[in-house]
């Protein structure tokens, strides 16, 4: 499968409508920045850009110059600092004040200063607004919009006119709304963004409208396509619009946005060109989308979702052994698409779902050669740990090292003889009697015997596990420099079975990196303590037996 060959829907045939090609408007940088808990910084956003412009993105929408610093700073900076390639930067504003003039507008002003070629200017196109929110009438909201346009083209800018609530507006009342958009297209307005403000609609009234304002329009302006997530149908509702004649479509990366978000992208895009022959961005850019939805996602410090359609971590992972054995012979019997074709990769799981195949491919995949009896004693323990509680297909590094036990392999780095633990505090003169936390006293002592030799070494630490971890770098850490390199990055802590209260078992996952490589551990036990040393010690040899000094 090729992105030359889109899937289609057998017996069905394309709408009237649909275009060979739209081109995609990025917002993330300001309506993307609305979502609760986003504070980009300037740099921020020109890293952001520059990823937008990578992927090939035709618009990039940088912000609303004038309504804050950040995104004045943020305009000055582009001309100097950031080279596009294969974008066009938007700057966002909106129509004049309600029986004002265009000639004093600030925002219309900021907008010509802002030094982008194109400008899109926000405006009612729901008499219910125009008359409640702006408590003007329905002539003065259609002149509103007219006269900013106007304005901003006789400016020399390019103009989109964002209607807004355009699908309730065409709903309550379609005469106004279509009275709305005609002035606009009339003033010079190059697109007509029909936007589901409030993201309320649904596929079937999204395409239906958007169909009517074509046909109404003739097909002489380009429409495009602007929705939210709040029923859940952002993708869905775009992909409608196209397929109602929408050539443009309008949204964010990783579908970040407020309240429930904007319309993905990284959803729609692959959705366009792979499925409905719809040309979206340049040829040979669609592989880079996985990597730059990942980018953007730690830049904005919001976690991708790991089963985001095309591009999450788990998009294209496999864990029943039905379907891994299957795809072992052939790939697309499981897979919707080619997971090269979005730049993302093949993922067998581990888990007690697994089968032979599954952990043959595994053990392939980091250079191991089990043979049949060897395999079956895996799925055999495998399939035991996991009753127990572990859990491998988030532990890589525990499950390298038990397949490479079936082997007869053993770890001769070091060997553990004894460790000990204490952890001492004293109560607070706080009134609760609570600790404090720096009244909390952990030490560990380790005996091991390394390269013939016994050590024993002790170390304090912020808790036992830290204490452990620093007494054991204590002990190999001169014999071992490469474990310099190795650093954990994450403790995670999980109880299993809550009803057994205080003697429940615990699971616990370490995160570690060498700075090349990244590997997970675990550790299972009724003693949240002895879980950790577990885990820590899968981490500590995995380490080693991957780290060069």
């Amino acid at each position: 499968m090729s992105i030359a060959e889109p899937v289609k829907a057998v017996g069905t045939d394309s709408p009237p409508r649909l275009p060979d090609a739209v081109e995609v408007f990025d917002t993330t940088l300001r309506d993307g920045s609305q979502l609760e808990g986003i504070s980009l910084t300037v740099d921020d956003k020109l890293r952001i850009a520059e990823q937008l412009d990578h992927l090939g993105l035709h618009y990039i929408e940088g912000g609303y110059p004038g309504a804050n610093p950040k995104d004045e700073e943020f305009f000055a900076r582009v001309p100097s600092e950031l080279t596009l390639h294969n974008s066009t930067m938007v700057a966002f504003g909106s129509t004049r004040r309600p029986k004002g003039k265009v000639d004093d507008d600030p925002t219309l002003r900021n907008l010509v200063k802002a030094n982008t070629s194109v400008a899109c200017i926000v405006g009612k196109c729901w008499d219910y607004h125009v008359t409640e929110a702006l408590r003007v009438d329905l002539d003065e909201g259609v002149a509103m919009v007219r006269d900013s346009v106007e304005f901003l083209r006789h400016a020399g800018l390019r103009v989109f006119y964002d209607a807004e609530h355009a699908f309730d507006g065409y709903k309550a009342n379609p005469e106004f709304s279509l009275r709305v958009l005609e002035a606009a297209a009339h003033a010079g307005a190059e697109v007509l963004v029909l936007c589901d403000t409030n993201g309320g609609s649904l596929p079937a009234d999204v395409e239906r409208i958007v169909s009517e304002i074509y046909d109404y329009l003739g097909g002489e302006v380009v429409l495009g396509i602007h929705v939210h997530d709040d029923t859940g149908c952002a993708v869905a509702n775009t992909i409608a619009g196209v397929r109602g004649g929408a050539r443009q479509v309008q949204g964010t990366i990783n579908g970040i946005g407020e309240r429930t978000g904007n319309a993905n992208l990284t959803t729609i895009i692959p959705d366009l060109t792979l499925k409905m022959g719809v040309a979206t961005i340049p040829p040979g850019h669609l592989e880079r989308l996985t990597a730059v939805s990942h980018h953007i996602a730690e830049l904005v410090n919001v976690n991708l979702n790991p089963q985001a359609a095309f591009v999450g971590q788990s998009a294209f992972a496999h864990k029943a052994g039905l379907h891994v054995s299957a795809i072992a012979r052939r790939p697309d019997a499981y897979e919707h698409i080619d997971p090269d074709l979005v730049g993302n990769g093949r993922k067998f799981v581990v888990s007690e779902l697994a089968g032979k195949t599954t952990l043959e491919m595994k053990a392939k995949e980091i250079g191991l050669d089990l043979d049949g009896r060897e395999l079956t004693d895996v799925v055999t323990r495998l399939k035991e740990l996991e009753h127990k509680g572990y859990h491998f297909e988030a532990a890589d590094g525990s499950l390298e090292l038990l397949m490479r036990r079936a082997t007869g392999w053993e770890p001769d780095f070091f060997k553990i003889l004894q460790y000990r633990v204490m952890v001492d505090g004293r109560a607070g003169a706080n009134p609760t009697g609570m600790l404090d936390l720096e009244d909390v006293f952990a030490e560990a002592t380790i005996k091991l015997e390394i390269k013939g030799e016994r050590v024993i070494t002790a170390a304090e630490g912020n808790g036992p596990v830290d204490a452990l971890n620093a007494a054991m770098r204590k002990a190999i850490g001169s014999t071992y420099p490469a474990l310099d390199l190795v650093h954990l990055t994450d403790f995670k802590v999980r109880i299993l079975d809550t009803g057994k209260g205080t003697g429940a078992v615990t699971r616990v996952l370490l995160d570690s990196t060498n700075g090349e490589r990244s590997w997970s551990t675990i550790g299972v036990s009724d003693n949240m303590i002895e879980a950790s040393w577990e885990a820590l010690l899968d981490s500590l040899v995995y380490g080693l037996l991957h780290t060069n000094p």
